[in-house]
Formats: structure tokens, C-alpha cells, sequence
């Protein structure tokens, strides 16, 4: 079972994002995943909406392999090298997960990630 606590009384408005969510069941971390594809190759550089898209592609093959899938993402890291991107990543976000039932979020820009052309790294939390 899982409950969207979407603005408890008292919280500020959001932007995106649900204040809360509960659940019940079996937890799955999914590391940080980053812009390459399955042999390994940066995809995209340069390119916010690219770099996004295979970030979500990475996230739901290794949720998919723990049993779960988009609907069960209770909360995202997101770690931005330029808050720029911030429109392309709610753009995406919005074509792998439900936009009415958006999980949990933090947004964090960086300096930079462990290749300089990553814009993005992206890890999730799901439960059923």
C-alpha cells in the first residue's frame, strides 16, 4: 500500500513533488544512475532532454530487475550540474511517472559528477 501526503496541513506549496509518502512492503534502493547506455556509452552530451531520458530508461531497467516498477517510486535524488535543466528533467519525469502521484524529491546541483559531461544522476527509492 502506498499514500501521497501531497501538502500535509501546514506545508508549503509544492512544486512537483509529494511532501510524504508511506508504504508498506519490501523497499528497493536503486543507486545513482547516470547517461549511458547498456554498452556503456556516454548518450548525449550536451543534451539536458537526452542525458534525462536515458537517465529514466537506466532507472527503470534496474527497478524492473528488483521486481518494481515507476509506480512504486516513493522518492528521487536528483543531482543537476545546472539548474537549467530543471524544466527538461520535470519535462521527462513527467513520460516515466504518474504526475498526479509524484513521489517524494530532492534536488541538489552540483559542481559536477564523475564524468564531466554528465549533467545528471538520478537515484530512486521504490516500495510495493
Amino acid at each position: 500500500m502506498m499514500q501521497h501526503h501531497l501538502r500535509p496541513a501546514g506545508s508549503p506549496p509544492v512544486n512537483g513533488y509529494s511532501h510524504a509518502v508511506s508504504f508498506t512492503g519490501p523497499m528497493v534502493a536503486v543507486s545513482g544512475q547516470v547517461p549511458v547506455d547498456a554498452d556503456g556509452q556516454l548518450v548525449g552530451e550536451g543534451d539536458p532532454d537526452a542525458q534525462l531520458r536515458q537517465v529514466f530508461v537506466n532507472l527503470g531497467v534496474a527497478l524492473a530487475a528488483a521486481g518494481v516498477g515507476f509506480a512504486d517510486v516513493v522518492k528521487l535524488t536528483v543531482f543537476l550540474v545546472d539548474l537549467a535543466d530543471l524544466p527538461a528533467f520535470r519535462q521527462v519525469r513527467d513520460e516515466f511517472l504518474d504526475p498526479e502521484r509524484l513521489p517524494a524529491c530532492s534536488l541538489v546541483q552540483v559542481a559536477g559528477l564523475v564524468h564531466p559531461a554528465f549533467r545528471v544522476e538520478i537515484d530512486a527509492l521504490a516500495g510495493r
